[in-house]
């Protein structure tokens, strides 16, 4: 008889951030004061990755299928995050990223993607 597997990811959400544990011991956090852009792409496994990236190009990735009420419930605390876009960006998402969100006035330049 097996038991449960732990699960190669996992991701909490906190009002102060996103933490997501690997498998493999690592760690990916970021503040959500931090945040200062929203991405959305990257299908694998048929799951869609949501990238949340700080003013340094650091960020944590979150699988779709690891939200919660929670996440979108604190996503719409970044100012005019639009749930929509975001919900459209993952039901027609590709391998390629699209910015779904940027901060309305970031602290540094960030490379210029194309908004979808």
């Amino acid at each position: 008889m097996r038991g449960n597997s732990v699960p190669d990811t996992y991701v909490y959400v906190t009002e102060e951030g996103v933490t997501r544990h690997y498998a493999d011991g690592s760690v990916e956090a970021l503040a959500w004061e931090d945040v200062v852009e929203v991405r959305v792409g990257g299908v694998t496994d048929s799951d869609v990755l949501i990238v949340l990236l700080d003013r340094d190009g650091e960020g944590c990735v979150v699988p779709r299928s690891a939200t919660d009420a929670t996440f979108l419930a604190r996503l719409r605390y970044l100012p005019d995050f639009d749930l929509e876009r975001l919900s459209e960006a993952v039901t027609a998402a590709r391998a390629a990223y699209v910015v779904v969100w940027r901060s309305p006035d970031p602290p540094a330049p960030l490379p210029d993607l194309e908004y979808d």
